[in-house]
């Protein structure tokens, strides 16, 4: 998805961008990028000028014109609200770096927040939600869990997981980056709480209070995997759940960062991710999580437990060990 139209403060190369943007639209991006290349030259330090025409390349399959105007991009956007740094690493020019583009996955769901149900569910067939929460609904019936005292759901956006949460839960919270989606899910009534921040830091903020906590396609912005569980797992109660989907590939990579700038986790790598963080994995399903430019994108759906009470100390007992980390 290509950012919104920012104005670049000059009537002429705005003309230009607007030209351009038609051309792009009715699928003639190779001109579409040499007429932005005028509006450029008119305003050099045009930051999302330069983020359209790495769009404009890349769709037009000019590659290496791409990756130099995100790395005209790179320099002009000191926060990387425009995510140049993951499109460079996507395509092969860079590294990405570690964790969350926090600046970028905000900046991204801040616009699209008004149309992220219907191009979600209506154009993409997303079903993350509820096949998550048919997975919970399995594990606890098969645990004799009624409720949940306290669930907490990451990456809450419009409350598509949550909706599906609020009858199990005494009292739900939703935490999300992006404060135009926070603002659209809190329309809705659906949580008891909701919070503006970054998921790590809003993890390492709390200490083994949440029986359940879910993520429906929310580490796959996030990279590696194993800060995200160490930070996970001590906020919740010995014993809680942990739903959650990646997107999956089957190479050895733990992942690897996709050119829709969303990560693909390896499942083996995850499995071992999952049992060094401490966790029991209850359930580990693969599924067809979305459809994007219409081929089907797998991933891979999960319950994992933080061992209970009785556990640890049963472990304990034998190697003098703490199994939940």
């Amino acid at each position: 998805m290509t950012k919104a139209f920012h104005s670049s403060g000059d009537v002429i190369a705005d003309r230009r961008a607007g030209y351009a943007r038609m051309l792009a639209e009715a699928g003639d991006h190779a001109a579409a990028a040499d007429l932005l290349v005028q509006a450029l030259e008119i305003v050099p330090d045009w930051a999302a000028g330069w983020d359209l025409l790495g769009s404009y390349h890349e769709k037009a399959g000019h590659v290496a014109g791409a990756i130099s105007a995100w790395r005209h991009l790179e320099a002009l956007d000191d926060e990387g609200v425009f995510g140049a740094g993951l499109k460079l690493a996507a395509h092969g020019a860079g590294r990405a770096a570690e964790g969350t583009a926090v600046s970028y996955v905000e900046a991204l769901f801040d616009q699209y927040a008004p149309q992220f149900e219907q191009a979600l569910v209506e154009r993409l067939g997303y079903r993350v939600p509820e096949m998550l929460d048919e997975l919970v609904r399995q594990e606890m019936a098969l645990l004799g869990i009624e409720h949940f005292a306290r669930a907490l759901d990451l990456g809450c956006g419009t409350g598509l997981m949550g909706q599906h949460l609020r009858g199990k839960a005494d009292y739900l919270e939703g935490i999300d980056v992006s404060a135009a989606m926070i603002a659209e899910t809190a329309r809705k009534g659906i949580y008891d709480s909701l919070q503006k921040a970054e998921l790590v830091a809003a993890l390492n903020a709390r200490r083994a209070d949440a029986d359940l906590v879910t993520a429906a396609d929310v580490f796959i912005y996030c990279g590696a995997l194993a800060p995200v569980l160490a930070a996970l797992v001590p906020a919740m109660r010995p014993g809680g759940l942990a739903a959650f989907s990646l997107e999956a590939h089957d190479g050895p990579e733990p992942q690897f960062l996709r050119p829709s700038l969303r990560y693909a986790h390896g499942v083996d790598a995850t499995r071992d991710a999952l049992v060094v963080a401490g966790l029991e994995i209850l359930r580990f399903e693969t599924a067809v999580l979305r459809f994007d430019r219409g081929a089907p994108i797998t991933g891979m759906l999960i319950v994992a437990r933080r061992p209970p009470v009785e556990l640890n100390a049963a472990n304990d007992g034998e190697d003098g060990g703490d199994v939940a980390a």
